[in-house]
């Protein structure tokens, strides 16, 4: 699979699914299968048994993973795609919108 572009952190919007037009933080990136987990996108209910960290169990909400190609990152809050650039020797990304240096 190509570079990833969304990185831990980023904001992102999801164009596509359930979800559309809502923005959130990204909490982690799995680069193997190209899913993303968005804070407060995605949301799913999981049955819990009781174990030292919970001890009441029950029914938690929790964040599930959507697809990498179903969100885009948001700068200024307007969407764009992301792309590479060398900066002082060094590759950086950058916002095709504004062109201005992400990280």
């Amino acid at each position: 699979m190509a570079t990833s572009k969304i990185k831990k952190g980023d904001t992102v919007r999801v164009i596509a699914g359930k979800d559309k037009d809502k923005e959130g933080k990204v909490l982690s990136v799995d680069r193997k299968n190209g899913r993303v987990i968005v804070e407060g996108i995605n949301m799913i209910t999981k049955h819990t048994k009781p174990s030292a960290q919970n001890q009441q169990g029950g029914i938690i909400n929790q964040e599930g993973p959507i697809d990498i190609s179903n969100v885009m990152y948001v700068v200024n809050g307007k969407v764009t795609r992301i792309g590479f650039t060398e900066k002082d020797g060094k590759k950086v990304r950058v916002a095709k919108a504004t062109g201005e240096v992400i990280d």
